[in-house]
């Protein structure tokens, strides 16, 4: 890998992590204009643990005090019920999904299901979802109304990030949606549950970094993750700052443009289905 390919697809990752428009779909189109190889599993992994890092420094006073709690109430020197440390059960229990649907699945996540075809119909397709559920959203509930069957919801539709072009963020704000919870409440548990899945996510895919057929070219890696921590750390607080007082509807547009972009691409051979190597 080299040095402006890292550059770019680290831009790439800061930008669309948080967004709801799909990191992962973004990477494959991305990087195939860089002679269509995949970034390896070194690249993915370290440059997911870049931008959750951001996650991790944006709401450290967030996770310290719901760790904190949860600890606390484990040894009974807090109620079960304080607010914080049910937050952290709440994390917990909507990480499970996605941790057994992707060990279940790990084979089709890593091939079938990263056909570029895949990705535009869900780029497109869950696009309309998001804008359907953003439209019709009663908007009300805060995130302290939030449930125990509600956590499981949150983690069933996160789950559905598993697929390239449905986005991790997009799926875990349009269940909150539709639940009935506010944009930024939505929006502030989809972060918090992200934490533990991406970060086991990276530190999973770090194992296989003996597996991958070139050594991986850590300069580059380095210089992408920072770049992947900095701008995402900026996307976070603009996010939650944007939702306070929009909608959805620009990234729903901007979804269907792309997926329409991408079907022409195919459709002409500029870009192929599948990633070499």
């Amino acid at each position: 890998m080299g040095w402006l390919e890292a550059l770019v697809l680290g831009i790439v990752q800061g930008l669309t992590e948080f967004l709801p428009i799909s990191s992962s779909a973004h990477q494959s189109i991305v990087g195939q204009f860089f002679g269509g190889r995949d970034p390896g599993a070194a690249f993915t992994a370290v440059t997911q643990l870049g931008t959750e890092t951001a996650v991790l420094l944006f709401f450290r006073r967030d996770i310290i005090l719901i760790v904190k709690s949860w600890a606390l109430s484990l040894i009974g020197r807090l109620p079960r019920d304080n607010p914080e440390a049910r937050m952290g059960w709440l994390v917990i229990i909507g990480s499970v999904p996605i941790v057994i649907l992707g060990l279940l699945f790990q084979d089709a996540i890593d091939h079938a299901l990263r056909n570029l075809w895949i990705t535009a119909a869900m780029l497109g397709g869950f696009g309309l979802v998001i804008g359907l559920v953003d439209r019709v959203a009663r908007n009300v509930r805060p995130l302290e109304s939030l449930t125990w069957r509600d956590g499981i919801l949150f983690g069933l539709a996160q789950s559905l990030a598993l697929i390239p072009g449905v986005s991790r963020s997009g799926a875990t704000i349009t269940a909150g949606l539709a639940l009935g919870y506010r944009r930024e409440a939505a929006t502030r548990y989809s972060f918090l549950l992200a934490i533990p899945a991406v970060l086991g996510s990276g530190l999973f895919k770090l194992a296989d970094i003996a597996n991958d057929p070139v050594p991986p070219a850590w300069g580059p890696i380095a210089l992408a993750t920072v770049v992947a921590f900095v701008i995402g750390y900026v996307v976070i607080a603009w996010l939650l700052r944007y939702i306070s007082t929009h909608n959805f509807r620009p990234f729903v547009i901007y979804r269907i443009g792309l997926a329409l972009v991408v079907v022409v691409l195919l459709l002409t051979g500029v870009l192929s289905p599948l990633p070499q190597g």
